[in-house]
Formats: structure tokens, sequence, C-alpha cells
């Protein structure tokens, strides 16, 4: 074969190579709570209709298109941040605005059961993933993660999901150090925010929030099952029976909530108050998922270290 000739052929190879490799990617399914998601291509322009897919977009390094309760998620969650720009607002959670999703044209809406009668409608729109952190029978916490591996798999970005997911633990190994070296695992904590001077929602242990608490090697004092969310909803007086255990509210508060709870007899009369073992943390997703069991693990151990006092500030 002549050298000419030998160029021509290889040339050829090349360009066959070349096309072989521009073709259609070979589709993909995923099962799903409604069905089989099958995509022929890496999504770019995802909607995500609930806090924890936005949640779990952003630890992938995705920003998506368009979010419910884009204002919602930055007082509520916060972390992972959402940028300022490029994210479009699409309604609220429980009723998103299908124009709106339609509009952005995405290649992938991501959302939960709840969601569950317009799923038909989501479909005509884009490819639909339902997946419910949520709901009865499951374990949040590894609801989460299977998310977060299944659309780091979508997107082709396993290794950025594991590596999130090795961080978290990562984290929970630190800060349990830190608490045991300091002798503060022994005494059980109570984890609520407040909905009003006398109610509380109390975070039981088959909730998300459970995951950090065993990370740190911490025991829930409320160790009985709440709602499927992870809690359950009770007076303050209530608290009286958990004698042994430090309280630990998140933040944000009801307005006045320090001055009513410093005349409230119901307040005054609980053990942790008395031992001067309430602290107070910054906001964390209680229904998010897995970076809010970081962010939860982080501040309660600073707050632990730090002391408490004798009420919310």
């Amino acid at each position: 074969m002549s050298t000419e000739r030998r160029g021509v052929v290889q040339w050829l190879a090349v360009l066959l190579t070349a096309i072989v490799m521009a073709g259609p990617a070979q589709a993909k399914s995923w099962q799903h709570e409604t069905g089989t998601l099958t995509l022929n291509q890496t999504p770019k322009r995802i909607v995500a209709l609930n806090w924890a897919a936005t949640e779990a977009l952003l630890l992938l390094g995705i920003t998506p298109v368009g979010v419910a309760d884009r204002d919602g998620y930055g007082y509520w969650v916060q972390e992972p941040a959402m940028p300022e720009e490029g994210v479009a607002n699409v309604g609220t959670r429980v009723a998103p605005s299908l124009e709106a999703v339609a509009q952005l044209e995405p290649d992938l809406i991501v959302t939960s059961t709840e969601m569950a009668p317009a799923a038909d409608l989501l479909e005509r729109i884009a490819p639909t993933y339902v997946v419910s952190v949520y709901k009865e029978g499951s374990t949040p916490f590894e609801k989460a993660r299977g998310m977060l591996l299944t659309l780091g798999e979508m997107m082709g970005r396993e290794d950025r999901a594991r590596q999130v997911l090795a961080d978290l633990e990562q984290t929970l190994k630190r800060q349990r150090e830190q608490l045991e070296n300091a002798g503060l695992t022994e005494r059980p904590v109570a984890l609520v925010s407040f909905l009003d001077q006398r109610h509380v929602r109390i975070y039981t242990r088959n909730g998300l929030f459970q995951k950090a608490l065993d990370g740190l090697g911490l025991k829930n004092a409320w160790d009985t099952d709440g709602s499927y969310w992870g809690f359950s909803v009770i007076g303050l007086e209530a608290m009286a029976d958990v004698t042994n255990a430090r309280l630990v509210a998140l933040e944000p508060f009801v307005p006045g909530l320090s001055d009513s709870l410093a005349n409230s007899p119901f307040w005054t009369y609980l053990p942790p108050v008395q031992r001067d073992q309430v602290y107070q943390i910054p906001p964390a997703w209680p229904f998010g998922g897995v970076h809010a069991v970081k962010r939860l693990a982080t501040s309660l151990t600073q707050a632990l270290l730090e002391g408490g006092s004798n009420n919310v500030h």
C-alpha cells in the first residue's frame, strides 16, 4: 500500500471514529416512584420543584434553570447557596406554575409524589423524575442519599456525589471527636423549633436530623417516632418529662419569644432552663437533603462547645 493511500485510510478511520463518538448517546433508564425515566442525553436545563432536589443539584455543582419558592429556599435552607442570577422562580412548592416551568424549556423536571396529580402534565413538558425523601415507611437520610447518587449518575457526576457523602461522614467524625474530647456526649439532646410561645416542633428519631445526632454520638431525648416528616408538635409542659436533656432550639424565632419565655411558668420550670442548658443554633432545614445534616451537626457541635443559657435570644 502506497504512503498516500495509507494516509487516506488512516484519515477515514479517524473520521469514522469521530462520527461514532459524536452520535447520539446511549439511552439510560431509571425506575422512580411513578414509572420509568429514560434519558437519551445528559440533561442541561433542569427544574426542581422541591428544596431537597434543589439542594442535591447545587451540591453536584449544577444550577437549575428554575426552582419552586426560590426566596423561601434562601431564607430557610440557605446552604448550598443559590446563585443570585440564572435561576427562575416557578411558583410555590405546593402549586408551581406549569406555564412558568414550560417557558424554561427544561429537559428534566425533578419533583416528589406531592405533585403526583400533575405528573402527566409535567411529563408533557419534559421527562420527569419523581422521588420523595419524606414518605410513610422511609428513612429520610437514606432517601436523600439515594436521590443524590441517582442525580449524580444522571448528570455524569457520580464522583461528585460520592465526594459529598464522604465529606459528610468525615465532618460527623470530626465533630463527634470534639464532643467526646469535651465530655459532651453523655446527656441527651432535645431538638426543637418554636411554633409560638407555648408549642414546639420536636424532632423525632425517624427524621432527617437523627442522622446528625447518631453521627455525633448524641442520644435523642425524644425517643419516639413522629410523623413521616420526622417531628411531633407538643406543648412546652411536655418537655418537663425530659429531665436529663439539653434543649437545642433552631432559629428563626417568633418575634418577642425571649421575653415571653422569661415570663412563662411553663418555660422557667423546665429542667434544661434551670440548668442553663438551652442552646440556639442557626436554621437548618429539617425537610431537606444530606447537606442539612452537615449544617445541623456543625452548628450543634459549636453551640454545645460554647455553652448554654436559660433562654433564647
